[in-house]
Protein backbone atom coordinates (compact mmCIF):
# COMPACT_ATOMS: atom_id res chain seq x y z
CA UNK A 1 0.00 0.00 0.00
CA UNK A 2 1.19 3.35 -1.07
CA UNK A 3 2.72 5.69 1.76
CA UNK A 4 1.72 9.56 1.22
CA UNK A 5 3.81 12.10 2.77
CA UNK A 6 4.94 15.54 3.85
CA UNK A 7 7.67 17.23 5.08
CA UNK A 8 7.85 20.92 5.86
CA UNK A 9 10.71 23.12 7.35
CA UNK A 10 12.11 26.69 7.51
CA UNK A 11 15.93 27.61 7.30
CA UNK A 12 18.24 30.26 8.14
CA UNK A 13 18.17 33.06 5.17
CA UNK A 14 21.75 32.92 4.28
CA UNK A 15 21.22 29.21 3.95
CA UNK A 16 19.04 29.05 1.33
CA UNK A 17 20.55 28.89 -1.52
CA UNK A 18 23.27 25.60 0.29
CA UNK A 19 19.75 23.92 0.61
CA UNK A 20 18.32 24.30 -2.49
CA UNK A 21 21.49 22.77 -4.02
CA UNK A 22 21.30 20.02 -1.66
CA UNK A 23 17.75 19.48 -2.84
CA UNK A 24 18.77 19.27 -5.77
CA UNK A 25 21.64 16.76 -5.28
CA UNK A 26 19.52 14.91 -3.19
CA UNK A 27 16.65 14.46 -6.01
CA UNK A 28 18.67 13.44 -8.25
CA UNK A 29 19.64 10.55 -6.03
CA UNK A 30 16.58 9.37 -5.66
CA UNK A 31 15.86 9.43 -9.09
CA UNK A 32 18.71 6.80 -9.92
CA UNK A 33 18.17 5.00 -6.69
CA UNK A 34 15.00 4.31 -5.19
CA UNK A 35 12.30 2.98 -7.82
CA UNK A 36 10.26 2.31 -4.80
CA UNK A 37 10.26 6.39 -4.55
CA UNK A 38 7.41 6.69 -6.97
CA UNK A 39 7.13 10.43 -6.59
CA UNK A 40 9.78 12.78 -4.51
CA UNK A 41 9.58 16.87 -4.82
CA UNK A 42 10.59 19.61 -3.30
CA UNK A 43 8.76 23.31 -3.26
CA UNK A 44 10.12 26.43 -1.73
CA UNK A 45 7.38 29.00 -0.67
CA UNK A 46 7.08 31.63 -2.96
CA UNK A 47 6.07 34.65 -0.01
CA UNK A 48 8.42 32.90 2.35
CA UNK A 49 11.55 31.25 0.72
CA UNK A 50 12.73 30.03 3.91
CA UNK A 51 10.39 27.45 3.96
CA UNK A 52 10.41 24.59 1.76
CA UNK A 53 8.04 21.28 1.56
CA UNK A 54 8.80 17.93 0.42
CA UNK A 55 5.93 15.72 -1.11
CA UNK A 56 7.08 11.92 -1.26
CA UNK A 57 4.67 8.85 -2.89
CA UNK A 58 6.73 5.68 -1.39
CA UNK A 59 5.38 2.14 -3.03
CA UNK A 60 5.03 0.87 0.33
CA UNK A 61 6.63 0.36 3.96
CA UNK A 62 9.96 -1.18 2.44
CA UNK A 63 10.45 1.86 0.10
CA UNK A 64 9.94 4.06 3.02
CA UNK A 65 12.73 2.13 4.92
CA UNK A 66 14.86 1.63 2.39
CA UNK A 67 14.61 6.13 1.82
CA UNK A 68 14.76 6.73 4.97
CA UNK A 69 17.83 4.63 6.36
CA UNK A 70 19.81 5.95 2.99
CA UNK A 71 23.22 7.15 3.32
CA UNK A 72 22.40 10.05 0.82
CA UNK A 73 19.25 11.18 3.69
CA UNK A 74 22.28 11.23 6.22
CA UNK A 75 24.39 13.31 3.88
CA UNK A 76 21.16 15.29 3.53
CA UNK A 77 20.41 15.72 6.80
CA UNK A 78 23.93 16.54 7.46
CA UNK A 79 23.66 19.63 5.51
CA UNK A 80 20.21 21.06 6.40
CA UNK A 81 19.44 19.93 9.95
CA UNK A 82 21.98 23.07 10.91
CA UNK A 83 20.57 25.47 9.21
CA UNK A 84 17.03 24.95 10.43
CA UNK A 85 14.89 27.67 12.52
CA UNK A 86 11.37 27.47 14.06
CA UNK A 87 11.58 23.57 14.77
CA UNK A 88 12.36 20.18 13.42
CA UNK A 89 11.47 18.91 9.93
CA UNK A 90 7.88 18.15 10.10
CA UNK A 91 6.58 14.82 8.70
CA UNK A 92 3.15 14.17 8.57
CA UNK A 93 1.14 10.58 6.67
CA UNK A 94 -1.82 11.26 4.47
CA UNK A 95 -4.17 9.34 2.87
CA UNK A 96 -4.59 9.85 -1.12
CA UNK A 97 -7.94 11.30 -1.75
CA UNK A 98 -7.76 11.53 -5.43
CA UNK A 99 -5.56 12.41 -7.96
CA UNK A 100 -4.90 12.98 -12.07
CA UNK A 101 -1.46 11.39 -11.73
CA UNK A 102 -1.36 8.40 -14.07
Amino acid sequence: MAIYQTAVYRVKPQAVDKVKRAIEEFVQYVKANEPGTRMYVAWQQQADPTQFIHLFIFEDAAALTRHSESAAVKRFEAIYSPELVGGDVVFTDFNQVATNQR
